[in-house]
């Protein structure tokens, strides 16, 4: 399990809400890539979704309660190694202003212990190439290449 760094005070971690909608997690998103509209709705059934264990959104709220952290852990079941499964965290974003205060780090060694915990034989993180120092920091490495089509 990875060590988890301390959260400055008075932020909390927890999973996803409804509230949320009104409380930076959009916004939040919006600094990592182009969101779109999303309707309270369609949010509040993404929501639903993580009652299960094969989606796991998590946010690092601040003491005022506004989402400073947003990340997803998605849990794949594989028919190969033995039926196991893999997480691939995703959708990795922080508040500008809050960069610096471990709130990433804190999510992704989160992240990696709640997959391990999960039966995950390994976790999956693409990223930019600039991205790569910092995720390196977590715990992650190197390997491999992604691909990807998009029509």
């Amino acid at each position: 399990m990875l060590e988890l760094p301390e959260l400055p005070k008075g932020y909390i971690l927890e999973g996803l809400s409804e509230e949320d909608y009104d409380h930076n997690a959009l916004e939040l998103l919006s600094e990592l890539t182009t969101v779109g509209y999303v309707s309270r709705e369609n949010f509040n059934t993404f929501v639903k979704l993580q009652q299960t264990d094969m989606y796991n959104t998590i946010v690092i709220r601040n003491p005022q309660g506004t989402v400073v952290g947003i990340s997803t852990l998605l849990i794949e079941t594989k028919l190969i190694h033995g039926f196991s499964k893999v997480g691939h965290i995703e959708d990795v974003a922080v508040s500008s202003e809050e960069r610096g205060n471990n709130i990433g780090l804190y999510m992704i060694r989160y992240l990696c212990n709640k997959a391990l915990g999960l039966g995950c034989y390994k976790i999956i993180l693409d990223c930019d190439e600039k991205n790569a120092p910092f995720y390196e920091k977590c715990g992650l490495r190197r390997v491999g290449i992604e691909m990807d089509y998009r029509g």
